[in-house]
């Protein structure tokens, strides 16, 4: 019996052994042990990330040889570190600290010690290395931007960090990764895929050459090219216009839906951020807490969308039935309910139709107009709700769906809204008339303006804004080539652009018509509040303007956003017409308008509530300003109240 117990024993651990041997060496995958294998050197070798080309083909992102110093911790040996250090440029602590990072990451997998070598630093220390066991150098591309503009649109690359690596194991300690732009939204398709070798070690721990002569070895996929919608002279040139102001200018194509411009001020110049000085740079461009470089306020901005707000108003009106476009309304410098100036109004002549009002600005008549909106149902909640689904249709209040990385909501107030802020049945429209005018509640980015001038442009419908225009050896999504429709008719578009066309024929854009272009466009100007010791200060005006070119089959829809402005013909209304000029003509024939642009900067507007002296709002009214000042956030950088009673807006 004891014989056959022992039999037994030694057949079952004999039939273990086998079974385990059979699942490492047949079941379980070859090419996974690899990975977990020690005693194989893992040397990764990265592809050539694609190119970025603008719209015409010129090229605006390729790529630079840069070279990078690994470290696997439990291969060094002893060294002269005071001589590592001085051949890398850093200083013993850092060493220090870079090699405990590495040890923490893995004492047995290659990490990244040193990036971004320049080939000089490369070329002195490749002759040392074998010195410095445990240590190699590993050659990558870096970005080589041939352009000093778009660095909101291109975006940049750098270091994955670990919450990255564990959500995507794709990627390693040292890898690099899209940031911003287009390198952030269109990473996968520019990355290309790793390749990899296998190196056999002896027990000494040295190198013998490739494992099992390298038929598990993979070579790296180069990363596809890419052709971005954007015109770079459109863009430079719009840069270029922004320069010493703060604000946001999009361009988009109204006949697909591309984006020819985003332009976002202030910026900088995306070489910054590639190299060894990434870092620091970032850091500085990300601890300006008052110009924002890094704040895209061409997708991020909320603001008030002041007087081009009103034609979504117009159209509503002839959708729903309560305005005709002969209809008359008077203007006495404002809109009055009873003996009550709800808001004020420029002057103009007066009475005023759908055409006038369009073109002169008139509060009063879209004030009328919005009143006669809501109130025509029983309920303004309900009046509200269909009003804001009208609103909605033109791609306000939600995100537009575009391939950028960043962007907002804006807000198109609906009546749970106002039952929330005033209580159940207890508001009309007489609380909220500022929305008439683009003020109150009201808020829109300025891709989300040109993207509404772009629906009226094509008489109600828009392509979703996007910044791809070609993928190498693909299509881009469908979503991008599908028309979106307004819930207006197409019949009623045709007054108001008659109104947008007359704002440059007779209106409050008369001086900036350009020769040979007929241009459909809305003026508009919007209150600027800003946080002053915790206590809301007016500041001066933002100056806001859209516009669509030709009138007829338009090639381009534009809205153009400069902050603290004066007012919507002041700086974004010549804005606007330069651009449209410079895409349409490729020329510039209003010199005069140009030059007054680049000789009028808006930095002293900017540094006002900064000074600690009094100011004044809008050349007007002198307020005394506390010395300390809280920076705006994100949703400060405008503010908007109702309008007082004495307040012109156009």
């Amino acid at each position: 019996m004891r014989k056959l117990l022992l039999l037994l024993t030694v057949i079952t651990v004999g039939l273990v052994f086998i079974g385990r041997l059979y699942y490492l060496q047949v079941y379980k995958k070859e090419a996974y042990s690899l990975y977990e294998d020690s005693a194989i050197l893992k040397k990764y070798d990265y592809p050539k990330r694609g190119y970025v080309y603008d719209r015409n083909g010129k090229l605006l992102v390729a790529n630079q040889p840069s070279y990078d110093v690994m470290v696997i911790p439990r291969e060094v040996k002893p060294l002269d570190t005071l001589e590592f250090c001085s051949l890398l440029k850093i200083t013993k602590e850092d060493f220090i600290t870079k090699y405990a990072r590495a040890t923490n990451y893995s004492p047995r997998l290659p990490s990244v010690f040193v990036p971004q070598l320049s080939k000089k630093d490369y070329a002195v220390l490749q002759e040392k290395m074998r010195k410095f066991e445990g240590f190699y150098i590993q050659k990558r591309s870096l970005r080589d931007y041939q352009t000093s503009i778009g660095a909101n649109v291109l975006g940049d690359i750098g270091e994955v960090n670990q919450r990255i690596i564990e959500r995507q194991p794709y990627y390693k300690m040292g890898d690099l990764i899209g940031k911003q732009g287009v390198e952030l939204s269109y990473e996968d398709v520019l990355r290309g895929h790793k390749g990899i070798k296998f190196i056999q070690k002896d027990r000494f721990n040295k190198n013998i050459g490739p494992y099992k002569e390298g038929q598990f070895d993979t070579l790296p996929i180069p990363g596809r090219d890419i052709t971005i919608t954007i015109d770079s002279q459109l863009q430079q040139y719009g840069e270029l216009l922004m320069t010493n102001k703060r604000g946001g200018i999009v361009a988009i194509d109204p006949s697909n839906g591309e984006i020819l411009a985003l332009v976002s001020g202030p910026n900088y110049n995306p070489n910054l951020l590639v190299g060894r000085s990434r870092s620091q740079n970032f850091s500085k461009l990300y601890r300006d807490s008052i110009a924002k470089p890094l704040f895209d306020r061409g997708l991020q901005a909320q603001y008030p969308p002041g007087s081009p707000f009103k034609v979504i108003n117009a159209l509503i009106g002839l959708q729903e039935g309560v305005v005709e476009t002969t209809d008359k309304v008077t203007c006495r410098m404002g809109y009055y309910y009873g003996s009550q100036k709800l808001t004020g109004c420029h002057h103009h002549s007066s009475p005023v139709n759908m055409n006038s009002g369009i073109s002169q600005s008139c509060n009063a008549y879209f004030v009328s107009t919005y009143r006669k909106i809501i109130d025509n149902y029983d309920d303004a909640g309900k009046g509200m709700n269909v009003w804001a689904d009208h609103a909605k249709s033109f791609g306000l209040g939600d995100y537009l769906g575009y391939d950028l990385p960043v962007g907002q909501k804006g807000r198109i107030p609906n009546g749970d809204y106002y039952d929330r802020a005033y209580g159940d049945n207890r508001w009309g429209s007489t609380y909220i008339v500022s929305n008439a005018i683009g003020q109150g509640e009201v808020e829109a980015t300025p891709i989300q303006l040109a993207n509404m001038a772009a629906a009226i442009g094509n008489r109600g419908f828009y392509f979703t804004p996007h910044i791809i225009k070609n993928i190498e050896n693909d299509t881009i999504p469908s979503k991008y080539t599908t028309p979106n429709y307004t819930t207006i008719d197409k019949r009623h578009f045709e007054p108001v652009v008659q109104g947008m066309f007359d704002v440059y024929n007779n209106g409050t854009a008369a001086s900036l018509r350009i020769p040979g272009i007929d241009i459909c466009g809305k003026t508009g100007t919007a209150e600027n509040f800003v946080k002053i010791d915790s206590v809301k200060t007016q500041l001066t005006d933002h100056s806001i303007f859209v516009a669509f070119a030709p009138k007829d089959n338009p090639k381009i829809a534009i809205a153009v956003f400069v902050e603290n402005g004066y007012w919507g013909s002041r700086f974004a209304g010549r804005m606007a017409s330069l651009m449209i000029e410079k895409y349409i003509k490729n020329e510039i024939t209003r010199t005069d308008m140009e030059n007054w642009i680049l000789t009028h900067s808006l930095e002293n507007e900017y540094a006002k509530p900064y000074s600690g002296e009094p100011f004044k709002i809008n050349g007007q009214t002198t307020l005394q300003v506390i010395d300390k000042v809280v920076a705006p956030t994100d949703n400060d950088l405008s503010y908007s109240i109702p309008i007082p009673s004495n307040t012109p807006k156009r």
